[in-house]
């Protein structure tokens, strides 16, 4: 028989309760990490419309109740779902990229190709085929992107020659290069550089006039230094030298083809001495020491020029110099060549010998001042013959020697070597298949750099971050040392002024001498008279 419960212990278990009920609704109002509802709120929804709707067989239908009260909470920034743009790159990149499938002729008919319009549009697929061989490239795909992108500069542009030179990897984007030669008689390509050439002489003739007026200003008595700066080594013609090519840069296959500026001796020189890397942006500043002139569109022309003329190759035979040339120029330096049509191909077996005395260079190289060709700086020029009659007494500087570099042509045997490294590695594309592979030549000197040959076919590419081997870490250079003070002497030491008491006792000394030196001539011409 249980015994009745007191009004106490009643209490006690109606407190239990209402504690036991306050901790459940605490439970149940915990919120989700990560939708922000709670379970109490979302079952309270649920019930509520049960007994409004009171719909039958309500435990059967709870699930999708409950999908429909989670669907209503779903809040868009867009008006519906389908509204929403994915803002992704690759998304954005498509819609870049979508132009380059656009048919020339429309959607609905196909264009018959003509056979008889020449096009300087090189065969890319095929040379995408061959570089697969030996492993290196760039995948199908993307080269097919590229074939297409240069597809649309070829039509922009009135291109004789058109390469894809290859492509340079930076730290933000890209860059796709593709090695164009303007057709003969077209001057698109140097509006801009006359342009740039026009304010150069302005600037200067402006400056000379500025320190023109400074002398006339400058009282006679005022001492002029002699120190001359050195003459600024001008930059080739364009079709000459390192400005022989012209290089236009995209970021991605599709976007804009961008055209880069000439390049200068002072750039090439000032580049061999730094290493950046390539950010993707043109405009970017390029902080170095020693200083560099320009911005990065500067900077990467001038490591084309420099890996151009560095791996750069063909079969030995491939290119020959024009006959005429040779009888017009002799002992001159020949910067042009021709293509041999009798040319009929060498072995691969020949090409990948050790020796490498079947490959030549077929860009000019790069002298150490920053050109092909050497230009004296001590030469005259009109204005220094004009100046001549006032510069007589300054003796004339000694006459440099003149810089040479390996001609055109030159076999790879004759590149130093890196260290005890060769500056080539030649193979085969299969030592399985060998009656079938082609003949593939990687440049130490420049890592990235490849090249093949297979019968009468062969090409060059570069796909690296621009930068040279070096066996050494890359240390920048020291800044040049600080000037030493002028030495102190009494010749520029401050005095301090004179007191008048001094100044008159110096004129008295002054005027004894004086009159001391007056009275020794006479006496002297007195004895002269008396002999």
């Amino acid at each position: 028989m249980s015994t009745p419960q007191t009004p106490v212990n009643q209490e006690l278990n109606l407190n239990l309760k209402e504690q036991k009920y306050i901790a459940a609704k605490s439970y149940l109002l915990g919120a989700s990490t990560d939708t922000g509802l709670n379970l109490y709120d979302h079952l309270s929804t649920i019930l509520s419309r049960v007994l409004d709707q009171r719909p039958d067989n309500a435990v059967d239908i709870f699930e999708d109740l409950s999908k429909d009260a989670k669907r209503s909470k779903f809040k868009s920034n867009a008006d519906t779902v389908q509204n929403k743009i994915d803002q992704s790159t690759e998304v954005a990149l498509a819609q870049v990229q979508k132009k380059l499938f656009a048919r020339a002729g429309g959607e609905e008919g196909e264009v018959e190709p003509d056979e008889e319009v020449e096009t300087p549009l090189p065969n890319l697929m095929e040379l995408c085929f061959f570089f697969e061989q030996a492993g290196i490239g760039l995948n199908r795909e993307e080269i097919y992107r590229v074939w297409l992108a240069l597809k649309g500069l070829v039509d922009s542009h009135p291109l004789q020659h058109v390469r894809f030179w290859g492509k340079i990897l930076g730290t933000e984007q890209n860059y796709y290069v593709a090695e164009v030669e303007y057709r003969e008689g077209d001057e698109e390509e140097e509006e801009e550089e006359e342009t740039d050439e026009h304010a150069e002489e302005e600037t200067a003739d402006k400056e000379g006039e500025e320190e023109g007026e400074e002398e006339e200003q400058e009282e006679d008595d005022t001492p002029k230094p002699d120190f001359k700066p050195p003459p600024v080594v001008p930059k080739e013609d364009n079709r000459t030298g390192s400005n022989k090519k012209v290089y236009f840069v995209c970021n991605d296959p599709g976007k804009n083809w961008q055209k880069l500026p000439t390049v200068t001796p002072t750039q090439i020189s000032v580049s061999r001495q730094i290493k950046k890397f390539f950010t993707g942006r043109l405009d970017a500043p390029v902080i170095s020491y020693p200083p560099f002139t320009g911005n990065e569109a500067n900077y990467l022309r001038a490591m084309i020029a420099r890996i151009s003329a560095g791996t750069n190759i063909s079969p030995l035979g491939f290119y020959q110099f024009d006959e005429e040339e040779e009888e017009e120029e002799e002992g001159a330096a020949r910067d042009n060549f021709v293509e041999n049509l009798d040319f009929e191909g060498i072995p691969v077996r020949d090409l990948v010998e050790p020796s490498l005395n079947n490959w030549v260079h077929h860009v000019q190289h790069i002298l150490p001042q920053g050109r092909c060709t050497w230009w004296n700086p001590v030469q005259k020029t009109e204005d220094d013959f004009e100046d001549e009659e006032e510069e007589e007494e300054r003796e004339e500087p000694d006459e440099p020697e003149p810089e040479v570099g390996p001609p055109l042509l030159t076999p790879l045997s004759e590149d130093a070597e890196i260290g005890n490294m060769p500056p080539w590695t030649a193979r085969l594309s299969s030592s399985l298949i060998p009656q079938y592979a082609i003949a593939v030549m990687h440049s130490n000197l420049w890592p990235g750099a490849h090249a093949f040959a297979s019968g009468k076919k062969f090409e060059n590419v570069y796909i690296g971050t621009g930068h040279k081997y070096s066996q050494e870490n890359f240390s920048p250079a020291s800044p040049p040392a600080i000037q030493e003070e002028f030495p102190s002497g009494p010749e520029i030491t401050e005095a301090e002024d004179p007191t008048p008491e001094e100044e008159a006792a110096l004129r008295a000394a002054q005027q004894e001498a004086a009159e001391a030196a007056e009275e020794m001539e006479e006496a002297e011409e007195e004895e002269e008279e008396d002999d």
